[in-house]
């Protein structure tokens, strides 16, 4: 199984959001980073069909070999395909467990499958306590939880996720982690998401994405080991911390409550300062290395 993106080009007005983007996918996790703007909702979108590309093709190629045009496959496409919009459009009036039946007409589950899937869903993302709640009294984070188990019922082989972790706790956000990480094994599974430490040990690819085009592809450990040697940790005065952020990409500033000495974890290919010494890299300094994001 394969999800093959060719040149995909889409741009509003004058603003190119997705530069000639492709892409061969197959089974596994794959994330997708980039600072707003980069244009990962519009390609999600393009995949999901909900956007038209200016230019090129996605192809889908199933386990038997056959490769048809997504567009061509109308609503075959879309019953083994997954979407959890990171804006998603839910019915304030309905049920948590009507909501979920409803999806499942939609999708076209048999109803033996969602009376067997439906329970199963809302326990993984914990919203088994609730099921008789509306939609309109749940918090941000359930909404959440909620569109995730949309997103994953009828067992879909290809599975888009944006932002899956928003707004959830650090507990929510592992079981989540978690859970995607278990049934990724036979899906093809794109996660766009700005938490980087959501996907730095489950994906098995990262495509990091600016300004529509791709800065870099490769799986997470390739990407951290590109810096090695160029994260230090920096003994500071506090009176020189601001001078230091105005000279070196500053991702982080800790305090030694004993001694009241200040730590930076400086981005820099030279010894910032004396006394700086290498840490290892993280794939989270690796995307403020490339974006310049702090």
């Amino acid at each position: 199984m394969t999800l093959t993106i060719n040149n995909i080009s889409k741009s509003y007005g004058t603003n190119l959001a997705l530069d000639h983007f492709s892409a061969d996918l197959t089974p596994g996790i794959y994330a997708l980073l980039g600072p707003n703007g980069s244009g990962k909702s519009t390609l999600m979108n393009i995949l999901t069909d909900n956007l038209k590309a200016d230019d090129g093709e996605i192809l889908y190629t199933d386990d038997t070999g056959k490769t048809e045009n997504t567009l061509s496959m109308g609503v075959r496409f879309r019953e083994i395909l997954g979407f959890m919009p990171q804006y998603p459009g839910l019915y304030p009036n309905f049920t948590v467990e009507r909501f979920l039946w409803y999806m499942a007409a939609l999708k076209g589950v048999s109803k033996e499958e969602a009376q067997m899937q439906i329970p199963e869903i809302l326990s993984t993302v914990e919203l088994d306590d609730v099921p008789k709640r509306k939609i309109g009294a749940l918090s941000g984070g359930m909404k959440q939880r909620l569109t995730l188990g949309q997103a994953v019922l009828g067992n879909p082989r290809i599975l888009i996720l944006d932002e899956p972790t928003a707004g959830l706790d650090p507990k929510q956000r592992i079981a989540v982690r978690n859970y995607i990480s278990r049934i990724a094994f036979d899906k093809i599974v794109l996660i766009a998401t700005h938490v980087v430490s959501d996907i730095e040990f489950i994906a098995k690819d990262v495509i990091m994405l600016k300004k529509g085009i791709i800065a870099d592809n490769a799986p997470p450990h390739v990407l951290v080991r590109k810096i090695d040697g160029r994260v230090w940790l920096v003994p500071c005065a506090e009176a020189e911390v601001q001078a230091m952020q105005e000279k070196f990409r500053v991702t982080n500033i800790a305090r030694d409550e004993r001694t009241g000495e200040v730590q930076l974890r400086v981005l820099s290919d030279a010894m910032p300062a004396v006394g700086a010494v290498n840490a290892a890299p993280t794939l989270e300094d690796y995307y403020l290395y490339v974006f310049g994001e702090i």
